[in-house]
C-alpha cells in the first residue's frame, strides 16, 4: 500500500516560515492535485500550494502551533479498509474514493442523504435543492436503494458500520422518514442519529415520538447561536424540539457551525444554554465553518476560524472554567480501544482520523456551584492513554491477559483525584467497567450531569490536505453502492456529491407532477416567530447579517 509521503522534521527555516511536513492538496480552482507544504508562521499553521495555471493559494490551516504540536502526538494508523469497493496498487487520492485500499479508517460515522429537499434556505448550506436554478434535482433514494446502501455498509470489514445518520436537506420532510428508519434498524445498525433543525419537531411532538420508536437514538440539532441574529434558522422552534425530545427520552447533540465574524462571539453563550438543559442536551460539537464556492483570501479570512481559535474563545466566554489545556485530538482514544482490542482478540470499534479533524474534552457540572469541573481538571487522562498503551504491547507481547487487565483496573484509581470528582461521578469504575465488558456501552451509565464538548472541522478547497483524508472516518454511502469520505464527497462535490446525486434525481417538475405538490410548499413559514417583533423573524433567507456573507457556504 503506497501513501502520501510525508515528513515531521522540520527543515531549516527561511525566514520566519518552518516547514512542518509535507502532503499533497488540491487546486481550489481546477482540482489538479498539488504537492503542498505545512508550515508554522507567527505560532499559526498555513498550508500553501501552487498551482500552474492559477498560482499560489496559501490558507491558514490551524489557529495554533502549539496546540498543533500537541495533538500531533496522537497521530496513529487505522485498520483501513479490509474490504474496499475500490481496488487500487497505488493511492491516487482523491480521484476514485469509495472506499479504496489505501484509506486508513473504517467507518466511524456513515452519512445517508434521504433527500435533498428543505424547509429553509441558509445561505451557508452545502446544498439543498433551490427551484428555477438550471440543472436543479430531487433526489430522495427510493426504500430499496436505502436497504442497499444499508447491507454495503455492514459489509465493511473489518468492522462493519454500526453508527448512521440520517441527514439532507431536511430528513423529516420525506413523508416516508419512519420507514427508511425502520429499514436501518433491520439491517443492523445499532446507532442512528438524525441531522435536523428540528422545526418538524418543535411543532409536531408526535412525529418525534414516531421516529425514536422507530429507532432514532439522538438528534444531530442545527443551533448556531443564542440570539435571533445569530441563529435565525431555528432559535425560536428549539425550546419546543427540545420539549419533545425530553418528553420521549431522546438525547440531543447541538451542532453549531460556527463563522468568524457572525457567530464566534457566543460558543459560551451556546454551552450554557445546553447546561440549561442538560436532562436532554448530552454535547455540544461545535463545526468551524468550511468555506466553498470562489472566495478571495481578504473575504477568507474574515470568515476562516479554526479548531484552536474556536477552543481559544470558549476559554474566554466560560471564565477559563474549560481551558485550552482541557481538550484533546479525537485520536487520543486509541490506547483504549487498543488495550480492549488486545484482550478480547478481535478487532474494535476505533476513531483514527487525522489529529488535525477534530478534539473533544468532557466536562460535568458541579452540584453546588453550578460551575463545570472538566475531566482533566481530576484525572489523569495521559497517564491513562499511557498505561492501556503499555498494557496492549504487553498482551500482544503474550502476556496474560486477565492478569495485566487486572492490573489495570488495579491502577485505574491512582490516576482520579476523588477529592475533586464531581459528586456522583466515579470514573475508575466506568473505565474499569469499558475494560472488563470490553465494550463502550458502559459510558452511557455516567450517574451524573455531564457534557461532552466536540470539535470538527471539515476541509474546503483551500485547505484540503489529501493525507488528513485518507484517515478520514465520516463517510457518505451512496446509491452507487460507495463508501465516500466526508472530505471528498462535499469537498469536491463536482466529483462525487453533485454527480452521484444527480444521476439518481428526478427533475423538479417530475417530482412535483408525481407527488401532486410544489416544492415551495415545504418551505417553513415562520409559524411560531409571528408577533415576535423582531425584524428576523422571517428566518435565515432574510438574515441582513448572513447576506454580507453570502459567499460562504457550508
Amino acid at each position: 500500500m503506497e501513501l502520501i509521503q510525508i515528513s515531521n522534521q522540520k527543515v531549516p527555516t527561511l525566514g520566519k516560515k518552518a516547514t512542518i511536513r509535507f502532503t499533497q492538496s488540491i487546486c481550489p480552482d481546477c482540482n489538479m492535485i498539488l504537492d503542498a507544504e505545512v508550515f508554522e508562521r507567527d505560532s499559526k499553521v498555513f498550508m500553501t500550494k501552487t498551482c500552474p495555471t492559477h498560482g499560489e493559494c496559501e490558507e491558514l490551516y490551524f489557529g495554533s502551533y502549539d496546540m498543533y504540536k500537541k495533538f500531533s502526538t496522537y497521530w496513529m494508523d487505522g485498520k483501513g479498509a479490509h474490504a474496499p469497493n475500490v481496488m487500487i496498487d497505488k493511492c491516487s487520492c482523491p480521484n476514485n474514493c469509495g472506499l479504496c485500499s489505501n484509506h486508513l479508517s473504517h467507518t466511524g460515522l456513515a452519512n445517508m442523504i434521504v433527500t435533498n429537499r428543505c424547509d429553509l434556505t441558509c445561505w451557508y448550506c452545502f446544498f439543498y435543492v433551490k427551484k428555477g436554478l438550471e440543472g436543479a434535482y430531487m433526489y430522495e433514494p427510493s426504500q430499496d436503494q436505502v436497504r442497499a446502501m444499508m447491507k454495503t455498509l455492514r459489509a465493511e470489514r473489518p468492522i462493519p458500520g454500526n453508527s448512521m445518520q440520517i441527514t439532507g436537506g431536511e430528513p423529516m420532510l420525506r413523508e416516508d422518514i419512519v420507514d427508511v428508519i425502520k429499514i436501518m434498524k433491520e439491517e443492523g445498525v445499532d446507532h442512528i442519529q438524525m441531522n435536523t433543525n428540528g422545526i418538524r419537531f418543535a411543532l409536531d411532538p408526535e412525529a418525534m415520538r414516531e421516529v425514536r420508536l422507530a429507532g432514532v437514538n439522538n438528534l444531530y440539532l442545527s443551533f448556531d447561536g443564542v440570539t435571533p441574529r445569530t441563529n435565525p434558522k431555528n432559535h425560536w422552534e428549539v425550546p419546543y424540539a427540545l420539549e419533545s425530545a425530553r418528553k420521549t427520552g431522546t438525547t440531543v447533540v447541538f451542532v453549531p457551525t460556527v463563522i468568524k465574524s457572525i457567530n464566534d462571539h457566543e460558543l459560551g453563550g451556546i454551552i450554557r444554554y445546553a447546561q440549561k438543559n442538560l436532562d436532554v442536551v448530552h454535547a455540544v460539537n461545535f463545526q468551524p465553518v468550511s468555506l466553498t464556492g470562489r472566495m478571495g483570501k481578504k473575504e477568507r479570512e474574515k470568515y476562516r476560524i479554526t479548531i484552536p481559535d474556536c477552543i481559544q474563545r470558549i476559554e474566554e466566554q466560560t471564565g477559563a472554567e474549560v481551558t485550552v489545556d482541557d481538550w484533546f485530538p479525537v485520536p487520543s482514544c486509541m490506547p483504549l480501544t487498543n488495550v480492549i482490542e488486545a484482550f478480547s482478540s478481535k478487532p474494535k470499534y476505533e476513531l483514527s482520523i487525522h489529529f488535525a479533524c477534530g478534539a473533544g474534552t468532557y466536562i460535568f457540572e458541579d452540584q453546588d456551584t453550578k460551575k463545570f469541573v472538566p475531566l482533566t481538571k481530576f484525572a489523569d487522562i495521559q497517564g491513562m492513554l499511557e498505561l492501556f498503551e503499555d498494557k496492549a504491547d504487553e498482551i500482544r507481547s503474550g502476556k496474560n491477559k486477565y492478569f495485566t487487565m487486572l492490573e489495570v483496573v488495579k491502577k485505574l484509581s491512582s490516576f482520579v483525584d476523588k477529592k475533586k470528582q464531581p459528586a456522583g461521578l466515579d470514573l475508575a469504575k466506568m473505565f474499569s467497567n469499558i475494560l472488563m465488558k470490553r465494550s463502550f456501552d458502559s459510558v452511557g451509565s455516567w450517574h451524573v450531569k455531564g457534557l461532552f464538548l466536540g470539535m470538527m472541522h471539515f476541509q474546503d478547497k483551500y485547505n484540503e490536505d489529501l493525507e488528513r483524508l485518507q484517515r478520514c472516518d465520516i463517510h457518505y454511502v451512496t446509491p452507487d453502492l460507495r463508501i465516500i469520505p466526508f472530505c471528498a464527497f462535499n469537498v469536491i462535490p463536482e466529483w462525487y456529491r453533485d454527480r452521484i446525486q444527480k444521476k439518481y434525481s428526478t427533475s423538479v417538475e417530475e417530482w412535483e407532477q408525481r407527488v401532486g405538490a410544489k416544492l415551495e410548499d415545504g418551505l417553513y413559514r415562520g409559524i411560531m416567530r409571528r408577533g415576535s417583533g423582531d425584524e428576523l423573524a422571517a428566518g435565515c433567507a432574510k438574515s441582513q447579517m448572513f447576506h454580507e456573507a453570502s459567499q460562504a457556504l457550508m
